[in-house]
């Protein structure tokens, strides 16, 4: 009987031990594939059964989360939806998550490490912690000026504090209401579908993810490269320019839409937007000493994130002297983000350094406690600081007596430059407006504030197409908004 029981208690303690190398198994070396399942709903139950932690805006949550009762318990709510919606993104419990709420998933949904009280400590417990917050450096009147000031207007601002890098305003239009996406029902689907199939792609984060010809506006990068590369040394002294100017190599014709432009100075070529003298100088200027300026400006950097990505803004450094002339009038295959652009002016306020452009000031846990905090990031020289200076000179004379002057603000220095960029084929499509500019209040010590601002359909409404007169008075508004504070 004795050897009957040994042989029993063997083969229990062999199927006990094929049991444990099995678990093994499954827990070691097929965990991803049964996590990635889609039928194992076991991290969905446990993210959605408690709230997650809030986006803050000026101190005060732009997110919620609202209890539905449900398997999938907290849905995401959103407080004036299209306004941040640029900032925020989505949290759909279908569709998955965008922005800051995609960059910061891991904080806002509670399963970030470093919220976990001591390490590993959440894997011994099977604990999950409360979703963090996430307090970002938009300012609100920054933010409600410009997308009212862009009103129902195809387009974009972006604001950044020259300084820091920290950015102000990050608008969209036309937007969208991130709420009606939060959840995995019908009411999810149709927003899904509808935003989708909308022609005017109101899911697309125009300020930072669509890149446009800058137009006249990249005329600032060109009188920046000129200037530190010793072609230019008199901002008063002729040009010797002629207008029409025929492109090198070629027999097309570049005419101005301003008078007065023949064998104008720089100064007066800023100021009134003269084309023929640009393109002529960004040909003197050469294609080696402008790609340098535009790719210290930040043209054609690769990992530029806010945290979420931004779109590549480009300037070709291969061009002929025909398309570097195009080029320097922000033509050709030139294209920029319009947080690129407000970075364009930043530097131009920051005597000659740009900051890299951060949206995130700190996370917190839910308690409060910090989790991790930004501060400046590393900056790069754009140009001379001497060149900086006369840039100032140059853009303030914009706003004063020229193109620009929609953009002044009493009490303040303002500095500016108008853009009305052409595109599609042959240059069919309503041109874009832009205007990128800097303010300094009465009495303060530097510029507070730099903003570039786009506008795609600036002819709607009868009115006509130009920087100065369509994207200035949003970017005035901006910038009025940040210096009030």
């Amino acid at each position: 009987m004795t050897r009957y029981i040994r042989r029993a208690a063997v083969f229990c303690a062999l199927l006990l031990f094929a049991l444990l190398v099995n678990a093994t198994r499954v827990q070691m070396l097929h965990a991803d594939a049964y996590d990635d399942n889609p039928a194992n709903r076991r991290d969905a139950l446990a993210r959605y059964r408690q709230p997650r932690g809030d986006i803050l805006v000026g101190g005060r949550p732009v997110t919620g989360s609202r209890d539905t009762g449900e398997h999938l318990r907290y849905e995401r709510t959103y407080t004036d939806g299209p306004l941040y919606a640029p900032v925020t993104g989505f949290a759909s419990q279908e569709y998955g998550t965008t922005l800051l709420e995609h960059t910061e998933d891991g904080l806002l949904a509670g399963t970030d490490p470093l919220l976990q009280p001591l390490p590993l400590w959440n894997d011994f417990t099977r604990s999950r912690n409360a979703g963090g917050n996430v307090v970002t450096t938009i300012d609100p009147a920054a933010q409600r000026a410009a997308y009212e000031g862009l009103r129902s207007r195809k387009g974009a601002v972006a604001a950044v504090e020259p300084s820091t890098g920290r950015i102000l305003a990050l608008v969209s239009v036309p937007s969208y209401d991130p709420e009606p996406l939060a959840g995995n029902g019908a009411t999810a689907r149709r927003a899904w579908a509808r935003l989708n199939g909308d022609p005017d792609q109101p899911l697309l984060n125009r300020a930072v993810r669509r890149t446009y010809p800058p137009g006249s506006a990249f005329k600032v990068v060109t009188a920046a490269a000129a200037l530190d590369a010793g072609v230019v040394t008199d901002l008063d002294e002729p040009t010797d320019s002629p207008d029409p100017y025929t492109l090198p190599g070629t027999t097309t014709r570049l005419t101005n839409t301003s008078r007065g432009c023949a064998d104008a100075s720089v100064r007066e070529a800023f100021t009134w937007s003269c084309n023929t003298v640009f393109a002529k100088l960004g040909v003197a200027t050469g294609l080696a000493d402008l790609t340098a300026t535009a790719e210290g400006f930040g043209f054609n950097e690769e990992e530029l994130r806010v945290p979420f990505p931004v779109a590549r803004s480009t300037f070709d450094p291969t061009m002929d002297r025909a398309q570097l002339a195009l080029s320097s009038i922000g033509q050709y295959n030139t294209r920029a983000t319009p947080l690129q652009m407000a970075m364009v002016a930043a530097a131009v306020a920051n005597n000659g350094y740009v900051r890299e452009p951060y949206l995130v000031e700190r996370t917190t846990r839910a308690g409060g406690g910090t989790v991790s905090a930004a501060g400046p990031g590393r900056a790069r020289r754009a140009m001379y600081p001497s060149t900086a200076l006369r840039m100032r000179e140059l853009m303030r004379g914009v706003v004063e007596e020229g193109t620009g002057t929609n953009a002044a603000i009493r009490g303040a220095v303002v500095g500016g430059k108008t853009g009305t960029a052409q595109h599609g084929i042959g240059n069919s499509g309503t041109p874009y407006a832009w205007f990128v500019s800097w303010a300094q209040g009465d009495g303060d010590a530097e510029a507070k504030v730099a903003v570039a601002v786009v506008v795609e359909d600036a002819a709607a409404g009868g009115r006509g197409i130009s920087g100065g007169g369509t994207a200035a008075p949003v970017a005035r508004a901006v910038m009025e908004a940040v210096l009030k504070r």
